[in-house]
C-alpha cells in the first residue's frame, strides 16, 4: 500500500492493529492454557474478551468513518506471538513459563499502546471525532492490562520464578 496522506496513514495503522487483534484472540487462549498461576490465566481470559470488544470497537470505527481496511498482516504481533510459543515449547510448565509469559505479554501490550496511541493522535488530527473516544477507550484498557501484568509479576511471578 503507498501511503500518500495522513489519512492513508490512519488506514494503514487501523488495518495493522486490526489483524494483531485478531492474530491475539487465537493466542491468548493458547496463554491462559500454558501458565500455573490461575490469577495469570484468568488475565488472559479476562484480556481476550477486551480484545474482541477491541476488534468490535475497529468494526465501528470502520462503519462509522466509512472506510475500508486494507488486508495487511501485522508483521510485529506475528513476532510476539512467535515468541510466546517459543517460551511455552522450550520452558516448562511452571512460574519460570510464567514469567516469561508475562514479559511476552507485556511486550505485545506496549505494541498496542503505542499502536492506538498513534493511531487516536492521527484520529484527533484527521477530525475523526466518532472514532476517537473508541480508540481512546481501547487504549486506556491496554494501558489497564499492562499494569496487571506488572502487579502480576510483581505480587509473586518473578519471585516464584527466581526461587524456582
Amino acid at each position: 500500500m503507498t501511503i500518500k496522506t495522513a489519512e492513508d496513514l490512519f488506514i494503514h495503522e487501523l488495518s495493522d492493529i486490526y489483524s494483531a487483534e485478531k492474530q491475539l484472540t487465537k493466542a491468548l487462549p493458547r496463554l491462559a492454557r500454558a501458565v500455573t498461576d490461575p490469577e495469570l490465566s484468568a488475565a488472559f481470559e479476562t484480556h481476550l474478551e477486551e480484545t474482541l470488544d477491541q476488534v468490535d470497537r475497529i468494526d465501528q470505527i470502520v462503519e462509522r468513518l466509512g472506510i475500508r481496511l486494507k488486508r495487511i498482516k501485522c508483521a510485529a504481533m506475528e513476532g510476539l506471538i512467535e515468541e510466546g510459543k517459543d517460551a511455552i515449547d522450550g520452558i516448562e510448565k511452571g512460574p519460570v513459563r510464567d514469567a516469561a509469559l508475562i514479559g511476552g505479554a507485556q511486550k505485545v501490550e506496549h505494541y498496542e499502546i503505542a499502536s492506538y496511541g498513534t493511531i487516536a493522535a492521527l484520529a484527533k488530527q484527521l477530525g475523526y471525532k466518532a472514532a476517537l473516544p473508541l480508540l481512546l477507550e481501547t487504549l486506556e484498557e491496554e494501558k489497564a492490562t499492562d499494569a496487571k501484568l506488572t502487579r502480576l509479576a510483581d505480587s509473586g511471578g518473578n519471585a516464584a520464578a527466581a526461587a524456582a
